[in-house]
């Protein structure tokens, strides 16, 4: 049964975000949608709940259908609310003493301890606020449960423990999922909106299967288009031939040919569609300058500290190499961050860190994941012009092709989108011409585009890295090497699946 149906519906602003979207959402749908930063999920989602008018088609709900939408950023009015009090005030006013007990069932569902339910929102991480909302949703008994961004923020853990309160959900209520995780997709759904501003196919299949059909249509499509106009072009030149004989013997037929054939191939060219290209919402590079040492860091058995000196792990005796791309493991609270913050101090400040030696060679690039290498308060343009001594033409063609418009050059880098804050970091980083690579969590904020293409460029010049990531499909795609914190100690495993189940079974 359809709760929701979509006919012809398109919106647009400056340009279209997508238009001929026909869709229905029904009973037992598990539906993700996917688009690059910027091309109209959000903005989707927001149709679907009503709060946004389209710019044209229509939009069919069942009458009095409850639609609970979990938005990415929370409201400042929540921040001086407890945990518990976000979630209760979602309640109707004559529900709100009568159905309390809700309030305790949901958060209790999500594995939310008691003491974190009294704490004020301006005092929880993102992960904590994040389930704050989808609780506050939830809570509503909504009868069509639409999620933006749901995994933001969260950890490993918190991500496996939502994926099984996602799948356990009454199978009635359907769920709409915008997401750039691709791993979080395929886990939670069972269809996939590809979101275009043409036609935005819909596969009945998870993302990555879905991601292979649409590929496959696409080049299937391309095909079509480039027989198509080989033929047109056929025609256009048998019809000047046919024209210049015309011309020469005077003869009517010909002319009439010569006129059918143009047509049919304005016919041919008129019908013929090239396959989607998505418009990338700036590219992402990486540099490699290289270095002949074989090992770039030897870890002598490192003590690696909370900042007030309290020891998390120590490294034992470990070296990274040339090539080598480590993933660290493990749980949050382990030491994966402060161990990162270790090596970046060892190689900025040597004399600050001990048992870690630093080849005189390594040229370090670091991103964390506050992306604290690019100041707020900065300009796009002042920034790229001050670290390098390129003109300023030049700067603003590098800040052009990593997606910072003319327009949003000159103003406030914290007024920038995060996916475009996370593409100027990565130019940060190409600019400085590394030979190895800190990053901490870098693709927060990446659209899909934008992780496979860092995952690209990262294998293309074999740069050695050490990375932490909550992202699995990201961490499969990069590792060659894998470091496990645990139990206060750092082993070397295989690869990343034995941890990532372990993870998946303690919230099962």
């Amino acid at each position: 049964m359809a709760l929701i149906s979509l006919k012809s519906l398109g919106v647009t602003m400056s340009a279209p975000l997508f238009s001929n979207l026909d869709l229905t959402i029904g009973s037992g749908d598990r539906l993700g949608i996917v688009a690059a930063n910027g091309r109209g999920k959000s903005t989707l989602l927001k149709c679907l709940t009503g709060e946004m008018e389209p710019t044209f088609g229509d939009i069919t709900r069942t009458r009095g259908l409850r639609v609970g939408h979990v938005e990415q950023s929370v409201s400042p009015a929540l921040l001086g609310r407890t945990f518990h009090q976000v979630v209760a005030d979602a309640l109707p006013p004559d529900q709100a003493e009568s159905e309390m007990w809700r309030v305790d069932v949901v958060l209790d569902s999500l594995d939310v301890p008691a003491p974190m339910r009294e704490r004020p929102m301006q005092a929880l991480s993102g992960g904590w606020q994040r389930l704050a909302l989808i609780a506050r949703v939830w809570v509503t008994d909504p009868d069509v449960l639409l999620l933006d961004e749901p995994t933001n923020h969260l950890d490993l853990a918190r991500i496996s423990q939502f994926e099984t309160w996602l799948n356990t959900l009454p199978r009635e209520v359907p769920v709409v999922i915008a997401s750039h995780d691709r791993a979080f997709l395929d886990a939670t759904t069972s269809r996939t909106l590809f979101l275009r501003p043409d036609q935005s196919p819909v596969f009945s299949l998870p993302y990555s299967r879905a991601r292979d059909a649409m590929d496959e249509l696409d080049a299937s499509t391309e095909r079509k288009f480039q027989r198509d106009m080989k033929v047109a072009q056929q025609l256009r030149r048998q019809a000047a031939k046919l024209n210049n004989i015309g011309i020469n013997s005077g003869s009517d037929l010909l002319t009439v040919k010569t006129k059918q054939l143009n047509q049919r191939a304005e016919r041919l060219e008129d019908a013929a569609a090239p396959a989607h290209r998505e418009k990338s919402a700036g590219a992402i590079r990486l540099a490699n300058r290289g270095t002949h040492a074989k090992v770039l860091i030897t870890l002598d058995d490192a003590a690696v500290e909370t900042p007030d000196g309290t020891l998390l792990f120590r490294t034992g005796k470990r070296h990274i190499c040339q090539a080598d791309r480590i993933v660290l493991l493990g749980r949050n609270g382990v030491g994966k961050s402060r161990f990162v913050t270790l090596i970046r101090n060892a190689i900025v400040d040597p004399d600050t860190v001990r048992n870690v030696k630093v080849t005189p060679s390594t040229v370090l690039g670091y991103s964390d994941q506050a992306l604290s290498g690019i100041s707020g308060d900065d300009t796009p343009l002042a920034m790229v012009s001050r670290r390098t001594d390129v003109g300023e033409q030049r700067a603003r063609s590098l800040l052009a092709s990593a997606g910072v418009s003319i327009e949003m050059q000159e103003r406030r880098i914290g007024v920038l989108s995060g996916g475009q804050r996370a593409r100027l970091m990565m130019l940060v980083l190409r600019l400085a011409n590394p030979n190895f690579y800190l990053l901490d969590e870098p693709t927060n904020h990446l659209d899909i585009d934008g992780q496979e293409a860092l995952e690209a460029e990262l294998l293309a010049h074999q740069a050695s890295c050490v990375l932490a990531s909550h992202d699995r499909s990201f961490i499969r795609a990069i590792g060659n090497r894998f470091w496990l914190i645990e139990k206060r100690r750092l082993t070397e495993v295989e690869d990343p699946e034995q941890f990532f189940r372990s993870v998946a079974e303690a919230v099962s």
